[in-house]
């Protein structure tokens, strides 16, 4: 089979909101009264970066943009979302398919959002559609999410590949990456900013680190884009289970990685929730194939993990799999053969000793299909929804919601909304049982035409995370891709001043 190399770029999912207030001193000296009261406002800007989808001619990419209406959108002042930009590829990747850089050919932007509530989508087809980035501003700001869907019907790189776009940070981690031989990944570095950047590329394999190629770190210019295959990072190659730690000295970056196997498919890894001592990877497909864990330690001590699996009937110890130990700064892995036998399942990472939580980041390595007729995604560790998380470009046929609540009983407002060419929202009320997983099929919205939108918004309760199951089966591959549900962050927290700090004579 011909080998079609994927170039794949993006950015981490983050939304940014800038507050300030100054130190005030009284007439007599003494320091005012600090401002402890805060209250929430709808944030006034989003900023995103989406990545280019493939170098494969025959890629076909829908982007799907949307704005979920609610109290926070309704009350920022009014505004309206930009239209992406083209982002330039510097001269000095070493991570195309051929060796060599190119520039893209000039792509349309996508569809830009003009009201909370209904998705806009547009296509963009080949292998020259470059990475872009946007902004959204005042009601169109608050939980603003894009989400890109990519199919690739063949090729060695041949799969369907789903990622929520989201905005540039300092910090990301991405367990369950490969140096392997039959597998080509790469980490895309994305800077939207006016200012250079320069980013740190760290590889955990299951020795431990991996002595860096470039210990200066790696410049990513103003307004640019930098790929990087995995193997050039190290002489240590030939790693089947890697962890990616991308910081940044100076500046910020987007960063996403790109995973491609020779047999299995491709898809996005997109970046793990920060260390924590207990990790949550919702929704396992009920059809999976083969399912690794793959986890790592950043710390100094170890880690002892339980594995549980949270189903919709309960939490269970996985056959063959209850334990996991995790040497500190290496990464471990562990296969988890018919670890979801009919049914949609959830993974629970928990000390197993509550006396000593160690932070640890993990991903879930998920594969359908046998034989030639495979597909590959991936499941990082997600942190709950805290207030409201969006996930769009969801179709009539295809879409599975599942949603864990591994603490204490929990309620959630699901809304599925209009669709991009037609279609009434509805929502619904779902109460999740305590240690249980529930899955939805049916939520769609009423006379759909077109893709739509799947919003979560705890009402009650304990913790829930959630994630979106995307097949769109091809030609006899089951392709999938699974994503999962981020904060969408559409409120940001600011001080109160307790007292009139007016003008004194």
């Amino acid at each position: 089979m011909k080998r079609t190399t994927l170039s794949l770029i993006a950015g981490a999912t983050a939304l940014a909101a800038v507050t300030g207030f100054a130190a005030l001193t009284a007439p007599d000296g003494a320091a005012a009264p600090e401002a402890k009261a805060t209250t929430r406002l709808p944030v006034e800007r989003a900023g995103l970066v989406c990545p280019a989808p493939s170098t494969s001619e025959v890629a076909e990419t829908q982007y799907t943009s949307y704005t979920p209406t609610g109290t926070a959108a309704g009350k920022a002042a009014a505004g309206k979302a930009e239209q992406p930009t083209a982002l330039l590829r510097t001269a000095a990747t070493a991570a195309t398919a051929d060796g060599t850089a190119k520039k893209p050919k000039p792509a349309k932007a996508p569809a830009t959002v003009t009201a909370p509530g209904k998705p806009v989508t547009a296509e963009a087809d080949g292998g020259s559609v470059p990475a872009l980035t946007g902004a959204a501003t005042g009601t169109l700001a608050p939980g603003w999410t894009v989400q890109q869907t990519t199919v690739v019907p063949a090729g060695g790189a041949r799969g369907l590949l789903g990622l929520s776009c989201g905005a540039p940070d300092t910090d990301f981690w991405f367990p369950a990456a490969s140096t392997g031989k039959d597998r080509q990944d790469y980490v895309h570095l994305t800077n939207p900013d006016d200012a250079g950047a320069v980013a740190d590329i760290e590889l955990y394999g299951p020795e431990g680190v991996l002595k860096p190629e470039f210990p200066d770190g790696i410049p990513v210019p103003a307004h640019s884009t930098v790929p990087v295959l995995l193997p050039t990072l190290t002489k240590a190659a030939g790693q089947r289970d890697v962890t990616v730690h991308v910081t940044t000295r100076s500046g910020r970056v987007g960063a996403a990685l790109a995973a491609a196997d020779d047999k299995l498919g491709s898809d996005w890894i997109s970046p793990a929730a920060d260390p924590a001592s207990t990790a949550v990877l919702p929704g396992i497909p009920a059809d999976a194939t083969a399912v690794r864990l793959v986890a790592l330690a950043p710390g100094e001590e170890d880690a002892d993990l339980k594995v549980q699996l949270v189903t919709a009937s309960g939490t269970i110890v996985p056959a063959g799999g209850g334990s996991l130990h995790v040497k500190s700064g290496m990464t471990a892995a562990v296969d988890l053969p018919d670890l979801t036998r009919g049914a949609v399942g959830s993974l629970l990472l928990t000390p197993s000793d509550p006396k000593k939580p160690t932070p640890v980041v993990a991903a879930l390595e998920v594969v359908r299909g046998k034989g030639e007729n495979t597909e590959i995604a991936f499941v990082p560790a997600v942190a709950a929804v805290s207030a409201r998380a969006t996930v769009a470009d969801n179709r009539a046929k295809g879409t599975t919601l599942s949603l864990t609540a591994p603490g204490a009983d929990a309620q959630v407002k699901v809304t599925a909304s209009a669709g991009s060419e037609g279609g009434t929202p509805v929502s619904r009320t779902v109460t999740v049982k305590a240690g249980t997983t529930t899955v939805l099929t049916d939520l769609v919205p009423g006379g759909l035409k077109g893709s739509y939108a799947l919003t979560v918004e705890p009402l009650s309760g304990g913790k829930v995370y959630a994630s979106r199951t995307l097949a769109l089966p091809e030609d006899g591959t089951p392709m999938f891709t699974i994503q999962t549900f981020v904060d969408d962050r559409g409120t940001v927290e600011v001080p109160t001043a307790h007292q009139d700090l007016g003008v004194l004579d």
